[in-house]
């Protein structure tokens, strides 16, 4: 699959995933929980694109949401903060 991410603004990004279907969505991702998941370690990029992997282990890129919030992934997915914590630490 191929991840392409163009920030929009400061906290907004669109993600396109290329693969059997092409899929768009636009996340939202606040320095607060980027920093408490990354610790300001790596870029909001790498976060999403790292966030984006996590789901597309687990779900086709035609079933993620078109826009959300990035702490939507926890409530589907309860290891999801951990695991980009572990990635990042």
């Amino acid at each position: 699959m191929d991840i392409q991410i163009q920030k929009q603004g400061n906290d907004v990004f669109r993600v396109t995933v290329k693969g059997r279907a092409v899929s768009a969505h636009t996340v939202e991702v606040s320095d607060s929980y980027f920093n408490q998941l990354t610790g300001g370690e790596v870029t909001k990029e790498e976060l999403l694109r790292a966030s984006f992997e996590f789901l597309l282990e687990r779900e086709p890129n035609t079933s993620i949401l078109s826009r959300f919030d990035l702490p939507v992934i926890q409530r589907y997915f309860s290891e999801y903060e951990q695991t980009m914590r572990e990635r990042f630490a």
